[in-house]
């Protein structure tokens, strides 16, 4: 299908889309005046008779001007006829035609484009008055809004109109030239009987005319349909939203990673804003006023910016972007937009670093603006002298993408334990941070706890869970050459509907006997469901079935509750459902105290939820397990996953309290990073300072009194202050470093034994 104008470009109305009018008015004005001219033309040698000679010499001209703008149209090239005598019932066959094309089609164009000059100049000032509301004149503000809105669901409804006239117009057009010209034809083969043997040598070209004004009559149909069915489909979308949905793309195969209209501040005494078509494109910030124009750099290197909001102008939605030479002030059309460019600014830097990750990593330290892109921090580099990315991609399958194979990845998911590619890792981001949460390797500052999470997993063991089942089930692995598509709906189907994972067994989840024998030294063996998946064993057909039914279809923290099924749920779990959800929580329960993250991650990829409650045992959740098991790394797993930092026990003691307890002080230090409630009283009405105090754990108690300075520090500077004291952010950034790495320096007396569930 043919179209001239875009259905989709017309609603973002681009500079692109202005552009692709004003040459479809050019050109439909020119077809115009050729057509009036050769109808003209046709009554003047119809109306005169003694000038018919000198007529119908005019008329052939006219007729090679025509053939010579269709020239460029292989089914539409006309050529002058042997004969210069036209007669009487040739050009009124012209005339009749033309004449209907041009009073019925052209006219229509005339006016659909009368009606979109208008709206568009209208959602122009709607647009200005909208941008000079001022926010301190709240029913100016509602009103120029509620104006905008009128007028853009107006502006789109025309547009769309408009861009089907035109398709239409450009459609029809070919088939209308040609439908006359072939009527030409007809009438001088039909009144030159004598003279066929001239016209003998245009038969054959009469019959291919014929056979392809047929197929284009088919074609114009079809096509007309077509562009009907896709205008009725965008003008259903729903346009109740006032805000263009724009999303950046740091993958765009034409390299722009962000487009749009904003506002900008000039640079003069008068400070005038102009609106302007923005774009971020090859490590760079540029506008252009028209499509044809050379675009304006605004940023010759994103690296040596950044971006920040603005909050204390006149104008609403307002942005700045900040380089060593010059600061430019931007304005978005909502608050929306707004975000979504300085996510697109920020992402397009860490993008331009990447790109440059040899020379940032042997280069100068970067600005003050741009440490968060710092690779790595010098105190995980000291850990056994390396870098993150080597020590991740040292551990097995971690030196080619998990998901495709491509050779060195440079981005990770850390809540899944794996490496990723560039493409892979974008439609990681994609699926949302409840399924994977993707860092780059390089670009961004990795915790200790962090690095040892990846080193526990690595794409060979995530692998032999999540694509347990894939050979026997015949899913082909993508490969780094694979479409994008491709790649995308197999990782669906891998971490979203988890349709490789080998279904939990009941039968197959450690007893309690088995966990006791084994002594706090041993690593944890890998679970019989992983064992069993590399031998490509499937589950037996009715288990299968059920177990299907009872796997969510997404992890979340505190969406489900397999000890308690019945809460939140109005569907009655079978009994086989009941047991699967305690077999999986039951291992994740298990495999946490035990440390064993291959277990959890295989628990996890089962159903398992991680907040799974074990009501036998006091209500422990794996959280609390990994806190009793004394495992750092554990934690943050469990945490990565969605694992909730205030869920109780039965006794009213989360993991904070058991850290506390224990003497965890690296989990202690974790828990209130994560937002644990230091307040929280357990049954006997003690808090984590009170315990703490009575515990005499010096270390705990300066972290603990110094989260509670550190948040009422925050709340007297209110809800724009700081995120808090930056000596406090140094001393949990050691008590960290410390616990990670020489854990032995924070025991300060030695807790009770656990005794182990």
């Amino acid at each position: 299908m043919r179209v001239t104008v875009d259905f989709e470009e017309c609603l973002k109305d681009s500079p692109r889309f202005r552009a692709a009018l004003e040459d479809v008015e050019g050109d439909v004005s020119e077809l115009e005046v050729k057509l009036d001219k050769l109808v003209k033309l046709c009554i003047a040698m119809i109306d005169t008779g003694k000038a018919f000679c000198l007529a119908n010499k005019q008329f052939i001209h006219g007729l090679r001007d025509l053939a010579h703008y269709s020239s460029k149209d292989d089914l539409v090239e006309l050529h002058p006829f042997p004969f210069q005598i036209l007669f009487d019932q040739t050009q009124r066959s012209i005339k009749a035609q033309l004449q209907m094309f041009i009073k019925e089609d052209i006219r229509k164009f005339k006016e659909a484009k009368k009606q979109f000059e208008k709206v568009s100049e209208e959602k122009e000032n709607a647009l200005a008055k909208n941008a000079q509301a001022p926010r301190n004149k709240q029913h100016e503000v509602e009103e120029a809004t509620n104006i905008l809105t009128a007028t853009r669901k107006c502006f789109r409804h025309i547009a769309l109109d408009y861009v089907l006239q035109i398709n239409v117009l450009q459609s029809k057009r070919r088939s209308e030239i040609l439908k006359s010209m072939l009527s030409v034809m007809c009438a001088h083969l039909a009144f030159f009987h004598q003279g066929y043997d001239l016209f003998s040598e245009l038969g054959p070209y009469m019959k291919e005319l014929g056979a392809q004004l047929d197929l284009l009559g088919l074609d114009a149909a079809r096509e007309k349909k077509e562009m009907e069915q896709k205008h009725s489909t965008i003008q259903q979308k729903d346009f109740s939203s006032d805000e263009m949905k724009l999303e950046y793309n740091v993958d765009a195969v034409n390299g722009i990673v962000m487009e749009g209209y904003l506002f900008k501040r000039a640079s003069n005494a008068f400070k005038t804003w102009n609106r302007r078509w923005f774009s971020i494109q090859n490590n760079q910030l540029v506008y252009q006023k028209k499509f044809r124009d050379a675009p304006t750099v605004v940023v010759e290197d994103l690296r040596l910016c950044t971006v920040k909001p603005c909050e204390d102008l006149e104008r609403r939605f307002c942005f700045e972007v900040v380089s060593p030479t010059k600061s430019c002030i931007l304005q978005a059309d909502s608050e929306k937009l707004r975000q979504a460019w300085i996510q697109a600014v920020q992402t397009s830097i860490a993008s331009a670093y990447r790109e440059k990750g040899e020379e940032a990593e042997v280069g100068a330290r970067p600005p003050p603006s741009q440490r968060r892109l710092w690779p790595v921090a010098e105190a995980e580099k000291s850990l056994k002298g390396e870098g993150s990315l080597q020590r991740v991609q040292a551990i097995a399958g971690n030196a080619a993408c998990c998901d495709c194979g491509q050779a060195d990845p440079r981005w990770a998911s850390i809540n899944l334990g794996i490496t990723l590619c560039i493409e892979c890792s974008g439609i990681h981001r994609s699926l949302g941070v409840h399924f994977s949460k993707v860092r780059s390797l390089t670009l961004d500052s990795w915790e200790p706890e962090l690095l040892k999470l990846m080193c526990e997993l690595g794409n060979s063991v995530i692998n032999r869970v999540y694509e347990a089942n894939r050979e026997r089930m015949g899913a082909k692995k993508p490969h780094p050459g694979s479409q994008r598509q491709e790649k995308e709906e197999y990782i669906r189907a891998k971490y979203v509907d988890r349709r490789f994972v080998s279904p939990a067994d009941p039968a197959l989840t450690p007893s309690q006997e088995g966990v006791k024998q084994r002594s706090p030294g041993t690593p944890a063996a890998p679970s019989k469901g992983i064992q069993a998946a590399g031998r490509n064993l499937a589950p037996p057909p009715s288990l299968s079935l059920s177990l299907s039914l009872s796997l969510p279809r997404k992890r979340r923290g505190g969406e489900s509750r397999p000890g308690n099924p019945g809460e939140g749920s109005h569907v009655r779990l079978s009994k086989a459902q009941r047991e699967a959800e305690k077999a999986t929580g039951l291992q994740l329960y298990q495999a946490a105290y035990q440390k064993s993250l291959p277990r959890m991650a295989e628990a996890l990829a089962q159903g398992a939820g991680v907040n799974w409650s074990n009501q036998e045992k006091n209500g422990f959740t794996p959280l609390i397990q990994a806190v009793r098991g004394g495992s750092l790394v554990t934690c943050e797993f469990l945490l990565q996953n969605g694992a909730n930092v205030n869920l109780r026990d039965a006794q009213g003691r989360g993991p904070l309290h058991h850290a506390t307890l224990l003497g965890h002080t690296g989990q202690v230090c974790l828990f209130l990073k994560r937002g644990a409630n230091q307040h929280a009283r357990d049954e006997d009405g003690k808090d984590p300072l009170s315990v703490a105090i009575e515990a005499a754990n010096a270390d705990i108690v300066t972290l603990l009194r110094l989260a509670r300075m550190n948040e009422e520090m925050r709340e007297s500077e209110g809800l724009y202050g700081q995120p808090g004291d930056e000596t406090y952010q140094d001393i949990f950034r050691d008590f960290s470093q410390m616990a990670s790495n020489n854990p032995e320096k924070l025991k300060r007396f030695q807790p009770p034994d656990t005794p182990e569930p």
